[in-house]
C-alpha cells in the first residue's frame, strides 16, 4: 500500500486574510448598519477599558468645590487645609475670582457646592436664580485702602491725591464688588478718578502695584496685608462709607451638599472667624 507523501500540517489562514474578508463583508453592509456596528464596537471598548481600571480609580475620595471672592484666597486656602485634615477622604478645590464672574458661572450651571461673595449684590444674582440652597449668611466685612509701592513714588497720602492725572491709578471694574465700593467711596468724597485700567478682581489690581505698573490701586485692606511688604496701605476716612459685607451660602445643585454645609459651618465657627480676623477682615 502506497501512502501519499505527507504534505505537513495545513497552513493556517492568515489573520490578515480573515481581516480582509471581514472588511469586505462590512463594506457591503448598508451605511446605517455600519454606523450601529461602529457604535457597538465603541461601547465594547469603553466597557473593556472600564473593566481594566485599577482599584485606585474606584477608591478616589470626594471633591468639594468652593467658589469664593479673590480677596478670600489666603484665608479660605488655609481653612480648606483645615477642612481636609478633618476629612482625609475629601479634597477642597477653590475657584477664586471676581464675585460677579463667579455668580454668573454658577447661574450658568458651573458645578459648585459653596459660594462666598464679596457683596450682597453679587450673591443676589445667585439667590434670584434660585441657585442657593439656603439663605446666605454674612460672615465678614471688608473695607478699602489705597495700595502703593513701598517707595510711594506718587507721594499719595489721601484719596484726593488719586485725582492727579499724572498718577497711574488702578481700580476694580465697577461690576466687581471692590470696584463698586471704590465708586461709592469716591462719590462720598465727591471725587472723580480716571483709572488707567479696571481689573476683574482685586488681586489683579493689587498685582499692578506690586509690579510697579501703577502708582496706586484701590483694594481691600486684607489684600494689602496679605501682600506683606510688597505694597504699603494708606487708610482714608471715606472708606467707612463703602464697607462690603461678605455673604456665604451652600448651593442648590451642590454635588456634595452635606460637606458643603460642614464647610460653611467651619467658616462661621470660632476657628474660622479667628483666621479671617487675623487677615484683617471685620466682624459683621
Amino acid at each position: 500500500m502506497v501512502r501519499a507523501p505527507s504534505l505537513g500540517p495545513s497552513p493556517r489562514p492568515s489573520p490578515r486574510g480573515h481581516l480582509h474578508e471581514e472588511t469586505k463583508v462590512i463594506e457591503r453592509l448598508p451605511r446605517g448598519v455600519r454606523v450601529l456596528l461602529a457604535a457597538a464596537l465603541g461601547t465594547s471598548l469603553t466597557l473593556a477599558a472600564g473593566c481594566g481600571s485599577t482599584g485606585d480609580d474606584l477608591s478616589k475620595g470626594k471633591t468639594l468645590f468652593v467658589f469664593a471672592a479673590a480677596s478670600l484666597t489666603e484665608t479660605f486656602t488655609s481653612l480648606g487645609r483645615t477642612f481636609e485634615a478633618a476629612h482625609p477622604d475629601v479634597k477642597v478645590k477653590f475657584d477664586f475670582g471676581g464675585s460677579s464672574t463667579l455668580a454668573q458661572q454658577i447661574t450658568q450651571g458651573a458645578p459648585a457646592d459653596v459660594f462666598a461673595a464679596a457683596s450682597p449684590a453679587t450673591m443676589k444674582t445667585v439667590t434670584d436664580a434660585k441657585d442657593a440652597a439656603d439663605a446666605p449668611t454674612t460672615f465678614v466685612r471688608n473695607r478699602l485702602e489705597i495700595a502703593v509701592p513701598p517707595s510711594n513714588p506718587g507721594k499719595v497720602k489721601a484719596l484726593k491725591d488719586l485725582t492727579d492725572p499724572k498718577l497711574k491709578v488702578v481700580e476694580c471694574a465697577p461690576e466687581v464688588p471692590c470696584g463698586a465700593a471704590a465708586l461709592k467711596a469716591l462719590a462720598a468724597a465727591k471725587l472723580k478718578v480716571k483709572p488707567v485700567s479696571q481689573e476683574q478682581d482685586v488681586k489683579a489690581a493689587l498685582t499692578k502695584v506690586q509690579l510697579n505698573e501703577a502708582d496706586a490701586a484701590l483694594v481691600y485692606r486684607t489684600d494689602v496685608k496679605s501682600a506683606g511688604g510688597k505694597v504699603t496701605g494708606i487708610d482714608f476716612p471715606e472708606a467707612a462709607q463703602a464697607i462690603n459685607d461678605y455673604p456665604i451660602a451652600t448651593l442648590a445643585k451642590a454635588p456634595q451638599p452635606a460637606l458643603a454645609k460642614e464647610f460653611v459651618q467651619l467658616i462661621l465657627s470660632g476657628q474660622g472667624k479667628s483666621v479671617l480676623q487675623q487677615a484683617g477682615f471685620e466682624s459683621p
